[in-house]
């Protein structure tokens, strides 16, 4: 059976814009079908909707480029062992997903089309299958992780040094999803915000979102000597070789965590790109690590640190929004560029950054989907 992406992503366009409808049917129908299913999902499903979609989003406008779809449903296999999945459970998902699709695109329903959406779904389960039996023999599901340091950097801001019991394999630039005993199988994913390191330690930058149960747990209830669980590293926003190019990074709020991983990836690596860096925040008191950029940039000359503050008239320093202040500059078009943040900052600064002339090969972002 061949995949025809065509169809797929033809009739997946009918259903984007009722996603909230046909994700609630979806959960609905999945779990009406397989009642045990449901205590592996935390209790409040509102944000694992959104994931739903998100992913499925991503895999359907992926089809043309098997590579990336390759990898990226690499990572979510092994990602979803943390939940518990094993192979059994991808049948009952196709089912519930190819009723959804059914339903939400019948006015254009037909057997060519059920049949692209087999083939597709049942080329993407078996990715991820393989990928997550490979992983078994090899690495845990979940790592535990001791919070060794707890640094409350503003009301809702808080930066914490977990030591996992077991060495986590990550690249700079990633994400894991991170569960506290206080709210058991609720995951969010946090940026890593340093390389690698001898002593197996990484630092998350967390905010409190209002409603956010993890990160409000992390930033306010959790204290040196919890435990944490960790999902496996998961992101494609890594170094990149820039074949000797500078390098621009643009971080918004707690968007600095991977950015700095990334910077910090660079000066350990040895190599001596001019960088530039434009950290935004809405008030003076948001530019919760300023401190720390600043004895960055002492210690690596090449390394400049701008701060932007957009909320702030008294602010005695560079002003404005993140994508208007980046374009008052020289042209970026022969840089590296590695953008994170709020996604309508990301996506604006994205486009810029394009109009202006900067290949989208050398631009790279991550999505995040968690409690940024």
């Amino acid at each position: 059976m061949s995949l025809n992406p065509r169809l797929v992503k033809e009739s997946f366009s009918v259903i984007e814009p009722v996603a909230d409808r046909a994700a609630a049917y979806f959960y609905g129908r999945l779990f009406a079908e397989n009642p045990h299913l449901r205590g592996m999902f935390p209790p409040a499903m509102d944000v694992q909707r959104d994931r739903l979609f998100s992913a499925l989003t991503r895999v359907v406008w992926s089809l043309d480029s098997p590579d990336s779809l390759a990898s990226y449903l690499g990572q979510l296999g092994r990602d979803h062992r943390k939940y518990g999945v094993i192979a059994e459970h991808y049948t009952a998902v196709g089912n519930a997903l190819l009723a959804t699709i059914k339903r939400f695109a019948a006015d254009i329903w037909n057997t060519e089309i059920e049949a692209a959406w087999v083939a597709a779904y049942t080329a993407a389960a078996n990715l991820m299958i393989d990928s997550a039996e490979s992983d078994a023999g090899v690495s845990p599901a979940w790592w535990l992780a001791e919070v060794v340091d707890h640094e409350r950097r503003t009301a809702d801001i808080a930066v914490l040094t977990l030591r996992p019991t077991q060495r986590l394999p990550y690249t700079a630039g990633q994400y894991v999803s991170v569960q506290t005993a206080r709210w058991p199988r609720v995951w969010r994913t946090f940026s890593i915000a340093n390389a690698p390191r001898e002593d197996n330690t990484i630092r998350l930058h967390v905010r409190g979102v209002p409603g956010g149960w993890v990160s409000t747990a992390l930033v306010r209830h959790t204290r040196i000597g919890d435990t944490l669980m960790l999902g496996p590293p998961i992101g494609t926003m890594i170094p990149h070789e820039s074949g000797g190019r500078d390098i621009l990074c643009v971080a918004g709020g707690t968007g600095l965590a991977p950015i700095k991983a990334i910077i910090d990836h660079v000066i350990t690596s040895g190599r001596r790109p001019n960088i530039h860096l434009l950290y935004g925040a809405r008030t003076a008191e948001d530019l919760y690590d300023l401190p720390d950029l600043i004895r960055m940039e002492s210690r690596f000359p090449w390394l400049r640190v701008l701060p932007v503050v957009s909320h702030q008239p008294s602010y005695d320093g560079m002003r404005g929004h993140l994508p208007e202040v980046m374009q008052r500059f020289h042209s970026w078009a022969e840089h590296e560029v590695y953008v994170c943040g709020p996604p309508a900052m990301v996506h604006e600064t994205v486009g810029r950054l394009q109009a202006s002339g900067v290949p989208l090969a050398r631009i790279h972002r991550d999505v995040v989907q968690g409690e940024r």
